[in-house]
């Protein structure tokens, strides 16, 4: 008896941020949400889920564009907040695209507004926890000093780390970090996580092997299949994510679009089935 997949799953909102103001190496990445979008609607694939949901139904997806950003702009942080602000109290999940990583301080300023008590899954290369780089605290190496100084999350994890230095572990001791590195990966299956769940996905947690659209090539990372396993088997209530420091200036063919494209799914899917891994009779 084949499951009924009609019902309406519900609604999940797409913001882009298509800002790199803090890049420390390589601009590219304001480039990146509309060329998500772009692999995302390929003929080349489907917009099916693994867990069985078609996430091409009418209203499942709610396209609220890119935020309205210039280079050099000083209100940028308060104009992302603002416009996830805005989807958020309109009871709409939200996933957002980057842009660099500097975009998340902005996005959980909104989001813990209305989730208190979130814990943060962060999947990179970096640990992202500097107190400032090139003289600025709001650059895409500090989004997680920023959050966590703050008090945005309870708990923070973070996964597939291979660079950390000195000052960042000094950082991660004085915010109580959790940490995964990619040579004790296997820590995850015992990661236990409850209550509302942000997930922040820098695609350099991958492999530049997988993923060379990226500004940072850090080998030793994660294969796609370990990033989207660790994804969808992750507890919690997710009520948010953003697909990160996608750089299309070093794609090749869309190689990297297309997995940020696989990574936003995969995301949606997870936030409209929470709980269960796939429909009962989804192979």
């Amino acid at each position: 008896m084949s499951h009924d997949f009609s019902p309406h799953p519900g609604t999940v909102a797409i913001l882009g941020v298509p800002l790199d103001d803090n890049s420390s190496y390589l601009r590219g990445p304001a480039q990146a949400p509309d060329l998500i979008r772009r692999a995302l609607n390929c003929d080349s694939a489907n917009l099916w889920a693994e867990n069985g949901l078609d996430l091409g139904l009418a209203g499942v997806i709610h396209d609220a564009g890119n935020v309205a950003l210039v280079a050099g702009d000083p209100d940028v942080v308060a104009k992302i907040e603002a416009a996830a602000d805005r989807i958020l109290a309109s009871g709409m999940p939200l996933v957002s695209l980057g842009g660099d990583h500097s975009v998340t301080y902005p996005l959980l300023r909104a989001l813990s507004k209305h989730h208190p008590k979130l814990t943060i899954v962060h999947f990179d290369a970096h640990p992202d926890l500097y107190d400032e780089l090139l003289d600025n605290r709001l650059s895409h190496a500090g989004p997680f000093a920023r959050i966590m100084e703050e008090g945005l999350a309870s708990r923070l994890i973070q996964v597939g780390i291979r660079t950390i230095n000195g000052h960042q572990r000094a950082q991660a001791q004085k915010f109580g970090v959790e940490t995964i590195t990619m040579r004790n990966l296997d820590r995850l299956r015992s990661l236990k996580v409850d209550g509302p769940l942000y997930i922040s996905v820098d695609l350099d947690a991958m492999d530049p092997a997988f993923v060379p659209g990226i500004s940072h090539h850090e080998p030793g990372g994660m294969s796609v299949r370990e990033l989207l396993d660790a994804i969808q088997h992750l507890g919690g209530q997710l009520v948010g994510a953003d697909v990160l420091e996608y750089n299309p200036v070093r794609d090749r063919d869309d190689q990297s679009a297309m997995v940020a494209a696989k990574i936003l799914k995969e995301l949606i899917a997870k936030i409209l089935y929470q709980g269960r891994d796939a429909f009962p009779d989804w192979p």
